[in-house]
């Protein structure tokens, strides 16, 4: 009879960020494409990852389900 392992570090099905989130990130990511999408300067973002991080910026200020900023 062999006994089960337990998986100690990672919870199976775990969603890290929520729906609202990724439909928030979504729309940040197609403004960026489009042009329309601007940093907090009023600079045009260029950069994909900038474009994701604005998107879950606005999803914690809506309340989404959004892991806090590390570091600060």
């Amino acid at each position: 009879m062999a006994a089960k392992k337990k998986s100690t570090s990672r919870k199976s099905g775990r969603r890290k960020y929520g729906k609202a989130a990724g439909k928030s990130v979504e729309r940040a990511v197609h403004r960026e494409k489009k042009g329309s999408l601007r940093s907090g300067k009023g600079g045009a973002v260029k950069s994909r990852k900038q474009a994701i991080a604005i998107g879950l910026s606005e999803a914690r200020k809506k309340g989404a389900k959004v892991p806090k900023k590390k570091g600060s």
